[in-house]
């Protein structure tokens, strides 16, 4: 994933390579790091596919940024899994590492979101085979958040709501989120990493250049693969806007939701703002990665929607189930797993359980 102002640190570091014993030199160069906005901090973001070069140069922190420690800095969170002690809704911390964890969505045959079930409610099928439930929680839970915004050419116009749309996301969700921004166009670029600051999220949403090609697939993948690798949280989500059909990616969709299947990989929400032209193909893919991942995908007629959809997709998060289960086969044993969460409880005829279609075990990392 590209930086910013990756050109300018590479330069940097050049210079200090060839005049190493020049002081006046380095001092200049210090004061130029410095100055560098916070979202140009190399991170780790990075080409899919391609492994991040650890001795890049790295810009230290401005004022304001020293405010939000970087990852390895913060304070651990606790252990993201709970387990009920019986059904009294006491809950005992603890970290299952042989445990698959599932976030569901449940609503009535009305689509209304019910909130008042219990573990007893749920029965979870692996591979078409009934597993037992061994974690179970549903209460507002932090969660790890990619905010992935389409910086292409056709999207000059629709920005300034579109911002405004993402930040009342923010502010319409757990307080303890850690959030992310990533503007894309047919390059990607990290604009602000793990955050709760506000204001730093809105200045990366700021970084408006609409220009170039659609490389959607690419982004979703580079931001997944950083949530994977920076997240202190279990919980992850991608929220993702654009307007058109991917144009410019080196990856497909088919691999794109590969990767998003991995285990305890994002729940992806997103907005297409589409046109008639190729409205078609962009509708599929956004349905696709949506539906495979437990997400939703939203198709809005006008750019007034997209702020209340923004609050939706807030309250859809935080009123989630959060279902553990140890597999009855193996996680050594490879290849995907289809997964199917039902619900059944007295005073609803027909309840529909919303979550990912199945995963690829093994290739959750430890937190």
């Amino acid at each position: 994933m590209h930086l910013r102002n990756e050109r300018i640190l590479n330069l940097l570091w050049v210079c200090l390579v060839i005049f190493p014993t020049t002081g006046l030199l380095r001092s200049e160069a210090l004061v130029l790091r410095v100055a560098l906005p916070p979202h140009a901090v190399a991170v780790g973001f990075e080409r899919a596919g391609q492994s991040s070069n650890s001795t890049t140069g790295q810009a230290a922190p401005s004022q304001d940024s020293q405010t939000v420690p970087p990852p390895a800095a913060r304070p651990e969170q606790p252990p993201q899994e709970q387990s009920p002690s019986g059904d009294t809704g006491v809950f005992v911390f603890k970290k299952e590492v042989e445990e698959v964890v599932l976030h569901a969505t449940v609503s009535d045959n009305k689509n209304h979101v019910v909130m008042n079930l219990g573990k007893g409610d749920f029965s979870v099928l692996e591979n078409n085979q009934p597993q037992t439930i061994t974690s179970f929680r549903h209460e507002d839970i932090p969660v790890a958040m990619g905010i992935i915004i389409d910086n292409s050419g056709s999207m000059r116009e629709k920005r300034d709501k579109v911002n405004k749309a993402a930040v009342n996301l923010v502010r319409s969700s757990n307080p303890q989120d850690q959030v992310f921004v990533v503007n894309f166009n047919d390059e990607y670029y990290l604009d602000q990493p793990f955050t709760n600051n506000i204001n730093l999220l809105r200045e990366a949403l700021e970084k408006v250049e609409a220009r170039g090609g659609t490389a959607l697939y690419d982004a979703i993948v580079a931001s997944a693969d950083y949530e994977k690798k920076q997240a202190r949280l279990q919980k992850k989500v991608l929220f993702v806007v654009t307007d058109g059909e991917d144009n410019a990616s080196q990856e497909t969709l088919e691999k794109a939701v590969r990767r998003l299947q991995e285990e305890n990989g994002p729940t992806v929400y997103a907005i297409g703002l589409l046109g008639e032209e190729r409205a078609r193909r962009a509708r599929r893919a956004l349905e696709t990665i949506a539906e495979k991942t437990g997400g939703m995908v939203f198709l809005p007629k006008t750019l007034d929607e997209v702020d209340e959809i923004s609050r939706s997709v807030a309250h859809d998060i935080r009123s989630q189930y959060t279902i553990g289960y140890k597999p009855s086969t193996p996680k050594s044993v490879g290849g995907y797993r289809t997964i199917r969460v039902e619900a059944h409880a007295k005073g609803y005829k027909q309840l529909t359980v919303r979550t990912r279609s199945g995963y690829y075990p093994g290739q959750e990392q430890s937190q």
